[in-house]
C-alpha cells in the first residue's frame, strides 16, 4: 500500500455529491495520510472547515480564488482571518492570479492576491498559490511579501521554477506528468530538488493516466509519484516519502504515523 499525502483538493466538489462520504471513509484503509481541501470562496471556506472537522486526515485552506473574486465584498479578509484561525486551517488558499479565464480584471485580482498574501504572513501560514499564464505578476508579488508556500498545479518553465525556488517555494505536481505531451512538467520533475516536492490531485481534475478524462481522486497520487520516480531515478516509494515529509513540514502537522 502507498501512503500519501494530497496537498490539494476540492471534495466540497458537485462532482463527489454521491458518494463523498463512502469514498472519503474509505481513505482512512487506503493509506492516505492526508489531503489539504482548498477552499476558492467564503461558502467552499466554510464547507472546507466542516469537512476538515469530519475526518482526523482532512485538513483546509480558506480563501479567494482569483475566478471568484467579484464575490469578495470589503470584509472578506476579516472573514478568511476568522476561518484561518480554525485548528485544522493550514494555509491561506487557494488563492493566486489567473489571466487565462479572466483578462479584464487583472489589477483587482493583484490586489486581492496580495491582501491575502499579507494575510498569511501575518498569521504565520502557508500560501497556495494558483498561477495561470501570469508568472510574472505571481513572481513580482511573491517576491515582494516573500510568503512561504507552494505554486499548486505548477503549469511554468524550469526557469520560472528556479525563480520560486529562490524565494523558498515548494513545486506541486499533479497529474499532467503522466500526459503524453507532458514535455515541460516532466523537464520539472527532473529538475525539482526532492526536498521541494509536493504531490496532489487538484481532484475532482486533472486525473492521471490511466484516468484520465475521469474523476479524480487522492489515491491516484500513486500514478504521479511513479512517473516523477522514473524521470528521477528512483523508487515510487522514495518520491513519496520526501513529498510527504514536505508536506507535513510546510503545512506544520504532526505526523503521525512516525
Amino acid at each position: 500500500m502507498d501512503f500519501i499525502f494530497d496537498t490539494h483538493a476540492h471534495y466540497n466538489d458537485k462532482a463527489f455529491n454521491e458518494d463523498r462520504t463512502t469514498l472519503l471513509d474509505s481513505f482512512t484503509e487506503s493509506g492516505i495520510l492526508g489531503v489539504i481541501n482548498c477552499g476558492t470562496d467564503i461558502e467552499e471556506s466554510e464547507n472546507s472547515i466542516s469537512l476538515s472537522e469530519k475526518y482526523d486526515f482532512m485538513y483546509c485552506a480558506v480563501g479567494f480564488h482569483p475566478e471568484e473574486i467579484s464575490k469578495a465584498n470589503k470584509n472578506y479578509l476579516e472573514e478568511i482571518r476568522k476561518m484561518a484561525n480554525h485548528q485544522k486551517c493550514v494555509a491561506i488558499g487557494e488563492i493566486g492570479l489567473d489571466y487565462y479565464w479572466v483578462k479584464d480584471n487583472k489589477e483587482e485580482q493583484k490586489r486581492i492576491f496580495t491582501e491575502q498574501v499579507i494575510l498569511a504572513n501575518e498569521l504565520n501560514l502557508p500560501v497556495i498559490v494558483h498561477s495561470r499564464d501570469a508568472h510574472n505578476d505571481t513572481l513580482e508579488i511573491l517576491k515582494k511579501y516573500k510568503p512561504k508556500g507552494v505554486l499548486h498545479c505548477f503549469s511554468g518553465s524550469v526557469e520560472v521554477m528556479k525563480e520560486a525556488l529562490k524565494l523558498g517555494m515548494y513545486i506541486g505536481l499533479g497529474g499532467a506528468v503522466t500526459f503524453k505531451n507532458a514535455r515541460v512538467p516532466l523537464e520539472v520533475a527532473e529538475k525539482l530538488p526532492l526536498d521541494r516536492l509536493l504531490l496532489e490531485t487538484d481532484c475532482p481534475y486533472m486525473s492521471p493516466v490511466p484516468y484520465r478524462g475521469k474523476r479524480n481522486q487522492s489515491t491516484y497520487i500513486s500514478f504521479v509519484a511513479e512517473k516523477i520516480a522514473e524521470v528521477k531515478n528512483l523508487t515510487k516509494e522514495e518520491v513519496l516519502a520526501s513529498a510527504n515529509n514536505n508536506a507535513f513540514t510546510l503545512f506544520n502537522i504532526k505526523n503521525s504515523n512516525k
